[in-house]
């Protein structure tokens, strides 16, 4: 489960979208040309984006852009080039100071890593579950898993509503399970999920 780096030697621009990630873990943002995240993951609700840019590569398009498409207008207003979601904006604040009070990104790292261990190892462990990424591409964020018997999934989901655990239905594309285990998840939440899976595969397996 370390995060590998060697994506940040590539001798060509890097960008990322870091919508999922962005301060789950220790990452050097200056190796990145440009970053994306949507806030509504780790860092506050929806309405909120963040960006990174390298000021370098700004300026080297010949077409026009729209005036919200072009960074360096927003640079030049201060990230206030029109009305800011102002709620959303203070909800970030809250929640980059509950961070900090956690110990900062180093601090959270290590229990994301702790989350994820132990939910891809209770995976790992049940045959009755089965893990849909290689494990060398695994997300520590967003752990996706299935059944094979799909009826057992239907079965699993409505036990996981009746223990308050909602939201782990796998996208409607997929299927499955996927569980989200953003900073603000704390790792009782995971094991809670964990002591359910061991529980039902030993009642269905």
């Amino acid at each position: 489960m370390a995060g590998p780096v060697s994506f940040y030697e590539t001798g060509v621009p890097l960008v990322a979208d870091m919508s999922s990630d962005v301060l789950s873990r220790v990452v050097d943002f200056n190796k990145f040309d440009l970053i994306f995240a949507g806030a509504q993951k780790n860092i506050g609700i929806a309405g909120v984006n963040v960006i990174v840019v390298n000021k370098r590569i700004l300026g080297k398009v010949d077409r026009k852009l729209p005036t919200m498409m072009d960074y360096r207008n927003h640079i030049e207003a201060g990230s206030m080039l029109n009305t800011p979601p102002v709620f959303a904006v203070y909800v970030c604040l809250l929640t980059l100071q509950w961070l900090k009070e956690q110990g900062g990104v180093a601090a959270i790292e290590k229990v994301n890593d702790q989350k994820a261990k132990l939910l891809y190892d209770t995976i790992d462990a049940l045959p009755l579950f089965k893990g849909t990424v290689d494990k060398e591409d695994r997300s520590k964020m967003n752990v996706c898993f299935i059944m094979e018997n799909k009826d057992l999934e239907k079965e699993f989901l409505a036990e996981c509503k009746q223990h308050g655990m909602v939201g782990l239905k796998g996208h409607r594309t997929v299927g499955g399970f996927r569980a989200s285990l953003y900073n603000a998840l704390p790792l009782s939440s995971v094991e809670a999920l964990t002591e359910l899976m061991q529980d039902f595969a030993q009642r269905k397996g």
